[in-house]
């Protein structure tokens, strides 16, 4: 039995009233576990004839399954970038809007990178998504995930969201804001939540989280949109954020989420000293209402005239070494020259659309490779994102067995011609291995190997 924090029951019994016994007992059952389909890699039809993983979809998301499946990580369809992990409850906010395929978008407290690539299947081949984490080393965990799904047109930072607000002032047609909580929506799963949970700890996350609201209203063009969202169940952290947020910023109005939101959510909470008319526009997600953690969710529409500005393109006249081009005109069937960006010293595939300060960038488009003397070693992710335009192809299709054995870091047979190939399960880019004479050599990486 979770032994629930006195104020923090106190607190529950005030919002839930005489549901707080069946909230009680969801967070004393067993946490609902989700994934959802990377449609980057494969399409809904295809991954339902392989689909091992579920029984059951989720009503709010359309690539979106319950998981009932043990060790999921260790599959060769998770290491493909075919599936992404994540808490059903924590898909919701994204759902909120619907997209247009060519947005940018900004994703200010991304990591592990749950919400970051749920965006990135909603944008199409022209969308950008800039991913942001302010540590460090969840900032490279973010960057593997972006990696292992394939993803192209991402760019991951590493920066506060004041600093974000400085570099790119308006630039956004959408900003992702899911802020870091006192966590009440994450009892059942995390006992740390319960541990660190106090009320000094709530109001102390609420004036972080009205600073980095207030950073991301400098980011969005006019016309655009703020997603706000957090895993928290308290009025200061959620309503009182949002209220605040509008009194101090009369351009934007909290609108509606999509239909599919609200049926399968409750609606927000309106609290004395309240100014916001139509509060109940934000969702609340409950354990003991659906099949999820907590969340809350609220849709801030900027209702300025729209000033989208034409994409900027870079000027700069790069130098590409012919190194690069021999290597993509030897292993892709088509490409994009004008997509070849220097980030430095590497060679990156992004779209030339798009202009960011190098300087600030942790990771920068696709990962070609390392320029070596008379030769390019290419990088995983290139395989990843770019592996389904190979000339080359090793495909596995459902040999689970040899995928394994390929993910070990071990040889496999190959049926191609002599040079670099990606290894595909399903066809689904898996990896990297360079060809000769039969013999696939390994390319996956030893950091990334099943033991």
């Amino acid at each position: 039995m979770i032994k629930l924090p006195i104020d923090f029951e106190k607190r529950m019994k005030s919002l839930l009233g005489d549901d707080f016994s069946a909230y009680v007992d969801a967070v004393n059952s067993s946490p609902v576990r989700g994934f959802r389909v990377n449609t980057e890699k494969i399409s809904l039809e295809c991954f339902e004839k392989i689909n091992i993983f579920s029984s059951g979809k989720i009503p709010y998301v359309e690539n979106g399954y319950y998981l009932d499946y043990d060790k999921i990580g260790n599959h060769p369809y998770h290491h493909a970038g075919m599936i992404y992990v994540q808490e059903p409850a924590a898909m919701m906010p994204v759902e909120c809007i619907d997209f247009s395929p060519d947005w940018c978008v900004l994703d200010m407290c991304a990591a592990p990178g749950g919400k970051s690539t749920q965006i990135k299947n909603k944008l199409g081949e022209n969308g950008v998504l800039v991913s942001n984490e302010i540590i460090p080393n969840r900032c490279k965990i973010l960057t593997g995930n972006i990696e292992r799904l394939g993803l192209k047109n991402v760019i991951t930072t590493c920066m506060d969201t004041a600093r974000l607000a400085e570099l790119f002032d308006e630039r956004f047609d959408l900003v992702s804001v899911d802020a870091p909580c006192s966590g009440e929506g994450m009892f059942r799963k995390e006992d740390i939540a319960i541990s660190e949970w106090s009320l000094e700890n709530v109001e102390k996350c609420a004036e972080r989280q009205k600073d980095i609201l207030n950073n991301a209203s400098k980011c969005v063009r006019n016309g655009g949109y703020i997603i706000y969202a957090t895993c928290t169940f308290s009025l200061e952290e959620n309503e009182m954020v949002v209220d605040d947020f509008l009194k101090k910023h009369s351009e934007f109005e909290l609108i509606k989420p999509t239909n599919r939101v609200i049926e399968n959510t409750e609606d927000g909470i309106h609290f004395d000293g309240c100014q916001c008319d139509n509060i109940e526009f934000c969702r609340r997600f409950y354990p003991h209402k659906n099949k999820g953690e907590g969340q809350f969710a609220a849709v801030l529409h900027n209702t300025l005239s729209c000033n989208k500005k034409s994409k900027e393109k870079t000027n700069l006249k790069q130098k590409i070494d012919p190194v690069v081009i021999d290597f993509l005109d030897d292993t892709l069937t088509e490409y994009d020259k004008s997509h070849i960006i220097m980030n430095k010293e590497t060679p990156t595939y992004f779209t030339p659309d798009f202009d960011a300060p190098t300087c600030t960038m942790f990771s920068h488009g696709v990962n070609i490779g390392e320029v070596r003397k008379n030769y390019l070693l290419p990088h995983h992710q290139f395989f990843m994102a770019l592996g389904k335009d190979f000339k080359r192809k090793i495909e596995l299709y459902n040999d689970l067995g040899l995928a394994e054995k390929y993910i070990r870091g071990l040889e496999i047979p190959a049926e191609c011609e002599n040079g670099w190939a990606v290894v595909t399960i399903n066809g689904c880019p898996l990896g990297g291995a360079k060809v000769s004479n039969g013999i696939a050599k390994n390319h996956y990486p030893k950091g990334l190997r099943l033991k």
